[in-house]
């Protein structure tokens, strides 16, 4: 309940300032003449680095010292009010809050390896309520702040291995700064900013009678952007009609899923299955899509996310699996994510032109039907291959795994989906060529990347053709893919006695293909259709326990019933893995998402509905039920009735 209030209290703050997902309807753009008024409220959003300095004690009578520095990349939301009260003079308010990276040793204040035991802090939050005295010159703000600190951390000791002991921890502080901000327009500003923020000594003790006592300061490095509310029955109206500059674009989004399902038939289970009792969970995520253009042809993008959540069983259990939110980490409170950092050129090669169409990632303009388009940086293999028009946004469309995503296409990425590579695209008319190159797991399931550049990585090439069929649009996509990975062979796994995959692992290749259909039948009706494959040998890296796929429906628009922005989804997907990789669970194996410890083998199968209500330009509701026949491949338990509630907000 607390998770839940938690998120629903930061999904209100994003919604109206920092940031809605992937398709919005309008770009909030820099106006040509900016404006000057600092007065009123105001809400946004900061990323930058934190470097810190612990300095801590523990144990029982004889205490063990301990120093640690820790630096690493954070984000988090802001709120505030400022009142000029003469030309050049202004005072204001401000609370705000930062939150830890994703990967969990970038959250940890203290690490002390104590004779008692082992005692680590780890950053939950932090933040502070302070106040600002500044000066203004016309478009520019330079001030000066100071306040109050506070931290929320997980305390945890381990008094021997495979045993903790954990408390929660409110550390209180001051805080003091100062920074630069701009006018982009009349309600938009960026700053820049440092921040110091200093927690005296506290102490905290544990049942086992062990104590720590550390004191800790933090230096902040961020920049910020902000949105000044006005008038709020202007907002609506601000965002759908934005002034125009064809320099930067901001689009943002959030949305947030409660999912769950009523207890099913399990006979037993093991550490990877679906809990078979009823539960509940749900998901958040915000984000803010920045694009910059750099030079003729030139951009660069950058894309900070925030989540929050668990998924089902925390996300085990399901080969499609039934959220494309929920990923494979748990978070109690928010984390920050750079999703996307990437540099994009495009060349065009003359002749015809057409219009890009504003969107999160996308800058609005002309350019030529024939280019060259070279990206290279941080983002998701998603984002350029297996696209599809009626299934790839698990925000606004399926939820379901493998039926927004080709499920046998064991593509490169960290446990969130996001990953390192270059790719290179020929566009024309009525087709389209792209390849690839891609940061491959260090090993499987893991948010550590293999830098052994190029001899091991994933290498992928896509066909795209366009065509028209009985005078409807429609595209036809063919992908292939080799992985060259650190990784274990199910067939080795299943002739060692230790049943230990990770005692095989070497130098393995792992290869497939798939296709992917998307057909418009009337301006209201869109087919679509995937098979995907891969040669099943090996452990999957990085995305789901599938080697052989099927998926298919149809997406309908509200326009017959008069709610044109409403959409109907009907989908299924049948999944399937390879001989050896089916021996291999069936023994007690474990993939990154499916393991019962005995496997009744049959194919799993899923069926999905949504229905997707607009509630107002930009904002949809959705109601979503899925059926899944076989969960893991296990014909002895389920089927599972998963039912999920989902609100997404962008602009």
């Amino acid at each position: 309940m607390r998770l839940l209030r938690s998120s629903a209290c930061i999904l209100l703050v994003l919604g109206a300032g920092f940031g809605p997902a992937r398709a919005a309807d309008a770009p909030v753009r820099a106006p040509a003449v900016p404006a000057s008024d600092w007065n009123g409220f105001y809400l946004g959003g900061h990323a930058g680095f934190v470097l810190g300095h612990t300095e801590a004690a523990a144990g029982d009578s004889v205490p063990d010292a301990a120093h640690h520095t820790f630096g690493t990349n954070r984000a988090g939301l802001q709120a505030g009010f400022n009142l000029v009260l003469s030309p050049g003079l202004l005072i204001g308010v401000e609370a705000d809050a930062t939150f830890p990276g994703y990967i969990e040793s970038n959250g940890y204040a203290i690490q002390i390896p104590a004779s008692a035991g082992s005692v680590a802090e780890h950053t939950d939050y932090h933040g502070t309520f302070r106040g600002r005295l500044g000066h203004v010159a016309d478009n520019w703000l330079f001030y000066g702040t100071a306040g109050l600190a506070f931290m929320g951390s997980t305390v945890t000791h381990q008094p021997i291995p495979d045993v903790d002991e954990q408390t929660r921890h409110m550390r209180r502080g001051w805080a003091a700064g100062a920074g630069v901000e701009y006018a982009l327009g009349p309600s938009w500003t960026a700053r820049l900013e440092y921040l110091y923020s200093r927690f005296g000594t506290t102490t905290v003790r544990f049942p086992a009678g062990t104590a720590s006592a550390a004191g800790l300061d933090v230096n902040q490095w961020r920049f910020g952007l902000n949105w000044r509310l006005g008038d709020p029955i202007a907002w609506p109206k601000a965002l759908s009609n934005p002034s125009e500059s064809s320099r930067w674009e901001l689009h943002g989004q959030t949305t947030y899923i409660q999912q769950g399902y009523p207890a099913f038939h399990a006979p037993y289970s093991g550490k990877n299955s679906l809990a078979p009792w009823a539960q509940a969970r749900n998901t958040w995520t915000a984000s803010a899509f920045l694009g910059v253009r750099l030079w003729d042809g030139g951009e660069l993008y950058y894309n900070p996310d925030l989540l929050q959540g668990f998924g089902l069983s925390d996300t085990l259990g399901l080969a499609g699996f039934s959220n494309g939110e929920a990923q494979k980490s748990d978070f109690p409170y928010p984390h920050y994510n750079t999703a996307r950092l990437f540099l994009r050129q495009t060349w065009g090669l003359g002749g015809a032109q057409e219009t890009l169409e504003s969107g999160p990632n996308q800058l609005s303009g002309k350019v030529d039907v024939s280019r060259i388009t070279v990206q290279a940086g941080r983002f998701p293999v998603s984002d350029l291959f297996d696209g599809n028009a009626y299934a790839r946004d698990p925000r606004t469309q399926f939820m379901n795994w493998s039926i927004w995503a080709a499920g046998a296409f064991d593509y490169a990425a960290d446990k969130l989906g996001y990953g390192y590579g270059a790719t290179v695209e020929l566009n024309q008319k009525n087709w389209a060529v792209r390849g690839g190159y891609f940061l491959m797991d260090a090993t499987s399931n893991s948010n550590d990347f293999d830098m052994n550049l190029f001899r091991r990585g994933e290498y992928l090439v896509e066909l795209e053709m366009r065509y028209r069929l009985f005078s409807r649009p429609g595209k036809l996509r063919a992908i292939a893919f080799v992985n060259s990975a650190f990784a274990g062979s199910y067939r080795a796994t299943l002739d060692n006695p230790a049943l230990d995959i990770a005692q095989t692992r070497r130098t393995r290749y792992k290869y497939g293909y798939g296709f992917n259909l998307e057909q418009s039948i009337t301006d209201d009706v869109g087919l679509f259709g995937r098979w995907s494959w891969n040669n099943g040998k090996n452990e999957i890296m990085a995305f789901t326990d599938i080697d052989a796929s099927l998926s298919g429906g149809l997406s309908v628009k509200g326009r017959g019933w008069g709610r044109p922005d409403d959409t109907i989804g009907l989908a299924g997907a049948v999944n399937a893995i390879s001989k050896d990789h089916r021996e291999f669970i069936a023994a007690g194996g474990l993939g990154p998402l499916i393991g019962d410890g005995r496997l009744n083998y049959r194919t799993e199968r899923i069926l999905e509905t949504y229905y997707s209500v607009a509630l107002m330009a930009g904002t949809t509701f959705t109601f979503d039920y899925q059926f899944v026949v076989n969960p893991a491949y296990n014909a002895d338990r389920g089927p599972v009735n998963v039912f999920s509630a989902r609100l997404h907000a962008e602009f």
